[in-house]
C-alpha cells in the first residue's frame, strides 16, 4: 500500500510598493546558500490561511499588514519526498516602509524591482517565487485578483474529537 501524500501547506505574500513598482523580498541563508523569497512560511495548527500570512509577513519583515487578495494556489514538488501547496497573497502599498525582520533566519529584506528579482532567478528559494510574481503582474494588468472570501479562512472550524 502506498503512503498517503502529505504536502506541506505554506503561505507567501507579494508586497508591492505600487508608486515605485518595487517588491519586498526577504534574504535568507539556507544550508550556507543565499536565497531570496517573498515573506513565506508554513501554516500552523488552528490558524487560518490569512492569519498565517499576516504572521509570516510580520515575522520576516516586521510589518503588520493584512492581505488584500489571493494571487493563486500552487503545487510544487521539491523532491519525491518534499512537496508543497502554496497560497500566495498580495498587499499593495503606496510607499516602501522600512522592514525590520523579527525572525533570526531572515538575514535582510530588500525592496527590488521585477527585473532585479528576475536577475536573481538562480538565488530564488523556488521557481514559485517568480511564477507567483508573474501571475500577480498579470492580474494587475487585467485589473483582477481572487478575493479573500474565496478561502472561507475566517471560518476556521476545529472538529470535535471523536470517541474511539
Amino acid at each position: 500500500m502506498s503512503q498517503r501524500y502529505k504536502p506541506n501547506v505554506t503561505v507567501a505574500c507579494i508586497i508591492h510598493a505600487t508608486s515605485q513598482d518595487k517588491y519586498l523580498m526577504v534574504e535568507e541563508w539556507i544550508e550556507g546558500e543565499q536565497r531570496f523569497n517573498q515573506p513565506a512560511g508554513h501554516l500552523e495548527a488552528n490558524e487560518s490561511l490569512t492569519q498565517a500570512c499576516e504572521r509570516e509577513v510580520f515575522e520576516e519583515t516586521g510589518l503588520s499588514l493584512n492581505p488584500q487578495g489571493l494571487v493563486g494556489i500552487y503545487q510544487f514538488s521539491a523532491s519525491e519526498d518534499l512537496a508543497f501547496v502554496r497560497f500566495t497573497f498580495f498587499v499593495q502599498l503606496d510607499d516602501m516602509p522600512s522592514p525590520a525582520p523579527q525572525d533570526d533566519a531572515i538575514h535582510a529584506a530588500h525592496w527590488l524591482d521585477f527585473e532585479q528579482i528576475e536577475a536573481k532567478q538562480s538565488l530564488l528559494r523556488s521557481p514559485l517565487v517568480l511564477d507567483c510574481l508573474r501571475d500577480y503582474r498579470h492580474h494587475l494588468q487585467q485589473g483582477s485578483a481572487y478575493p479573500l472570501d474565496l478561502l472561507n479562512s475566517d471560518r476556521l472550524t476545529i472538529a470535535p474529537k471523536s470517541k474511539a
